[in-house]
């Protein structure tokens, strides 16, 4: 096993992979060079595969490409990214450039948002109609939009519920 010394450093060239992460600059497209989604999910599974691996994941903190993977993954738009994880875009971007760790209150809304998205794709066939799903007021959220929910930890575990729920046929 690799120490902390040995692992990869993220390449500051943008396009270059990287333990399976694409690198963007903020003067290229992030067209080229996307991971599938299965991908950019399989790749973030161990940091969330128990409430353990989350809870330690979350306090080491995230590379910052893990924000833009889960932008590329999640379909949000740069608006709905900032309204959800309270920071911009171009922060994360510099956090990247900088190689920069991302703190732990938003590592772990992002690994409960990558995780979220793991049940979503899964369920409702792909992260595009999972987007459309939190777009649409739910019944068992109170009709409200699955996304306005998606600022809080509590959100995000009731959206899981609510697609438990769904998963099993609980629609009532």
């Amino acid at each position: 096993m690799k120490t902390d010394s040995e692992k990869e450093k993220p390449s500051k060239q943008s396009g270059k992979k990287n333990k399976g992460h694409v690198m963007y600059s903020m003067d290229e497209p992030k067209t080229d060079n996307r991971l599938s989604e299965p991908e950019i999910i399989y790749s973030y599974q161990p940091f969330y595969r128990d409430d353990i691996s989350l809870l330690t994941n979350s306090k080491k903190g995230l590379d910052a490409k893990a924000a833009l993977d889960f932008l590329s993954l999640s379909g949000f738009t740069q608006d709905e990214f900032q309204e959800t994880f309270k920071t911009t875009v171009k922060t994360i971007q510099n956090h990247v450039t900088r190689e920069l760790t991302l703190d732990a209150a938003i590592s772990e809304k992002l690994l409960k948002s990558f995780a979220l998205f793991d049940k979503g794709t899964v369920l409702f066939g792909s992260a595009k109609s999972f987007h459309q799903w939190l777009n649409t007021p739910a019944y068992g959220l109170g009709n409200q939009l699955p996304f306005d929910l998606m600022d809080t930890i509590t959100g995000i575990q009731l959206i899981e519920e609510e697609l438990i729920r769904i998963e099993f046929g609980d629609l009532a």
